[in-house]
């Protein structure tokens, strides 16, 4: 998760969190970043459906099933 950073690093940068914005501030900090990560993670997903819908649409556009339907056939 954290690429190249081993635990040293990892208590480090913690440690001078600790300092810039003390114990009160660290928990509100980290909802805050968790809210947006989560936030982020909700909207490429809602953009990732649309675009698979958009495939699947153009998919099936000129499919067999989709002529008999509606009467249309596809030039080609």
């Amino acid at each position: 998760m954290f690429g190249n950073l081993g635990f040293g690093e990892i208590l480090l940068i913690f440690l001078v969190l600790l300092l810039l914005f003390g114990a009160k501030r660290l928990p509100e900090l980290a909802r805050g970043l968790g809210k947006s990560l989560k936030e982020f993670k909700k909207a490429t997903r809602e953009i990732e459906d649309e675009i698979n819908e958009s495939l699947d649409h153009d998919k099936y556009i000129g499919s067999p099933e989709k002529e008999e339907k509606t009467g249309e056939k596809r030039e080609k």
